[in-house]
């Protein structure tokens, strides 16, 4: 008798017929790169997330980088960041020259260890990157506890950083659009916050990423919108829809900037996904819970998503299984894979991997991220679940731990 096996993908994207009608208007419309559409899913994502700006821009990873140059951190700095995230949280302070000071995770816990956070600022220190780990906000409240306790150490090297007069607090929110704990919505807790819409996101552009700041910072928003318009197009003082103006083709390179610019093709994948993005998050819940309710019995650890101080996006469902190593939790991810069920792991802590070990970093260092990442499996999250794939992934656990 054949057994029945599902095909349960990691990720993909929701995307409707409204998306890719929306897609084919721009095409038709004659202007594809950046223009109206991006300046629109920009002020509707200051809206939906309470700011005066957004910045839209071709990946959280072009965000954090234009934001760190923007700030005018480089050579001779020290950011830090957690030691348990994606490379692109770090790589970009060693894009701009500054040196990666990574902290350990707390014990049984995807947040940094703050004390460890505490200990690692030091004069040279301009910014510290968190990471909103699967959709779950930092403790901001904590972190900005001791910025402002070692604001004496922080040496300003410019007017922007004068303004702060502290170490900055950059969040890398790429998992948590929509998330809020302690009553502000992820965006209004960082000084900066950066989002991404890759194609795994909940709310995509295909490519894409945004970011945002405090409107209590005394920053001129104005001024601040328009270096990101500067560094992400080659530091052009004219973009290409200001140009088609008639006469209007004069322009002139203040800077030696970068490309990384949101096209209106991927805004427009951005507005359609925004109007659902509230029935996205609704169906995330509905399936975090199915999970939590039928894992708990097998004591499979998992991250909290929804407490009464924090509501998370839920866009990754972490487990820990308990009294396992590596290899184990390496076979299980297999042996999902058989039946059809494709798992990840979140994540390979950066000590772990060559281009870190060459900056000279080691995993003995990070005894908590290696702790989290030796027995973590990431199971599928996603809005074209349906009840019965999750009942499928949950009974495909079960037999698989029984073994």
């Amino acid at each position: 008798m054949k057994t029945f096996t599902r095909n349960i993908p990691f990720s993909p994207p929701d995307i409707t017929d409204a998306e890719i009608e929306e897609v084919i208007k721009t095409l038709k419309s004659g202007w594809i790169t950046t223009g109206r559409k991006t300046k629109e899913l920009e002020k509707r994502i200051a809206n939906y997330v309470g700011v005066n700006k957004a910045v839209c821009l071709n990946s959280a990873t072009a965000a954090m980088e234009l934001t760190l140059r923007i700030l005018g951190i480089g050579p001779g700095d020290e950011v830090i960041t957690s030691a348990y995230t994606y490379t692109a949280t770090a790589a970009v302070i060693n894009h701009v020259g500054a040196k990666i000071i990574l902290v350990d995770n707390a014990p049984d816990s995807f947040e940094m260890d703050y004390s460890k956070l505490s200990e690692a600022i030091t004069e040279k220190t301009k910014a510290i990157i968190s990471v909103d780990l699967a959709g779950k906000m930092c403790d901001y409240d904590a972190i900005f506890e001791i910025v402002e306790n070692k604001k004496s150490l922080f040496n300003a090297k410019n007017e922007l950083q004068l303004i702060f007069n502290r170490v900055i607090v950059m969040s890398d929110s790429a998992h948590a659009f929509g998330a809020e704990r302690n009553s502000r919505k992820c965006g209004q807790a960082g000084d900066f916050t950066c989002f991404s819409f890759h194609a795994v996101k909940n709310l995509t552009t295909a490519e894409g990423g945004a970011v945002v700041w405090r409107n209590d910072l005394g920053l001129d928003d104005e001024w601040l919108y328009k270096q990101y318009m500067l560094y992400s197009l080659h530091g052009q003082s004219k973009d290409a829809l200001t140009k088609t103006e008639k006469g209007a083709w004069e322009y002139d390179i203040v800077n030696l900037a970068y490309k990384c610019n949101m096209t209106d093709i991927m805004a427009a994948i951005g507005l359609i996904q925004l109007d659902r993005y509230e029935g996205l998050l609704s169906r995330r819940k509905e399936i975090i819970e199915m999970y939590d309710k039928a894992l708990m019995p097998l004591e499979i650890h998992s991250l909290q998503h929804y407490q009464e101080d924090f509501t998370s996006s839920g866009h990754l469902y972490l487990t820990r299984i308990p009294g396992i190593e590596e290899a184990e939790r390496n076979n299980i991810i297999f042996r999902l894979a058989e039946a059809g069920i494709a798992c990840n792991v979140h994540y390979k802590p950066l000590p772990l991997l060559t281009a870190y070990k060459n900056l000279g970093f080691n995993i003995k260092d990070y005894p908590n991220a290696f702790s989290l990442y030796r027995n973590e499996i990431t199971l599928p999250l996603h809005t074209l679940l349906i009840d019965e794939d999750v009942e499928y992934i949950v009974g495909k656990m079960k037999e698989i731990l029984k073994k």
